[in-house]
């Protein structure tokens, strides 16, 4: 069974493979796709999740007849850093055999300083991981309002300041943005310690797009992260919402910014 797999769609703007090691997640995020993806209730999904069964046998099968040389993320469903039953062993496990098979790793959390329990092993990758947060909302009680099983703004940003200090390199993903003002806050906390920004909106929630003026929104993001010499991906659908801004060859290129 191939566990390592090509997202599709919205997915394969963030990594050209991925690997999922939970079927569930704690964060409780309004906006959450998980659900409806796995077609389950969003009470079922909203647990402590359990490592999927037999994940780790299965990747070692795949990876003895085929070793991907592109960036492999953790994860489009449920969090590699999540509270869950295992403790995130099987992250620990996972991230073992890919340095040990030479396998590029891409970590995408919101579990904020949960995930600093395997620095030692983020810096055995040397230039071949980078580990990354969702920023979504800079306001305390906003934050626990939308995303409220989640790490609070704070301890996302101190995480990615503890991994840059160490060495390792960081991104952060600015979508959903459900409040602009907050994302661009965010943005400028973030400037000393995170290498790239992948940018995008929020879509088909409640409306709340369609309130959103994503051009000026765009404008003021380029403006802050541009004169910082960052690394910037703007995501497809943040593209098509505001056509007249003028972006670069390495701003729309999705495998730009990934590790190998």
């Amino acid at each position: 069974m191939s566990v390592i797999y090509e997202p599709r769609g919205k997915a394969r703007e963030y990594s050209p493979l991925a690997l999922n090691l939970y079927m569930g997640c704690p964060h409780k995020c309004l906006y959450c796709y998980g659900p409806s993806c796995l077609q389950r209730k969003r009470e079922d999904y909203f647990q402590v999740p359990e490592p999927r069964k037999n994940i780790l046998e299965n990747l070692k099968k795949q990876l003895e007849k085929e070793r991907p040389t592109q960036q492999v993320l953790l994860s489009f469903i449920g969090d590699p850093y999540g509270r869950a039953s295992d403790d995130n062993e099987v992250t620990r496990s996972v991230l073992e055999v890919f340095l040990d098979k030479k396998t590029p790793a891409a970590i995408l959390t919101k579990g904020g300083t949960r995930c600093l329990k395997d620095m030692e092993l983020f810096k055995r990758f040397g230039e071949h991981i980078q580990v990354g947060a969702t920023l979504t909302l800079h306001d305390l009680e906003d934050s626990e309002k939308w995303e409220s099983g989640a790490a609070k703004p704070e301890d996302r940003l101190d995480a990615l300041r503890e991994l840059h200090k160490a060495g390792i390199k960081t991104f952060a993903s600015f979508e959903p943005v459900v409040d602009p003002e907050q994302s661009l806050m965010l943005m400028r906390d973030g400037l000393d310690i995170i290498d790239t920004f992948k940018i995008g909106k929020i879509n088909n929630y409640g409306g709340l797009d369609k309130e959103i003026d994503w051009t000026d929104f765009l404008q003021r993001a380029l403006r802050i992260l541009r004169p910082a010499g960052k690394r910037i991906y703007i995501k497809h659908d943040l593209r098509e919402a505001a056509p007249s801004i003028r972006l670069y060859g390495n701003e729309v290129l999705p495998d730009e910014h990934n590790v190998s």
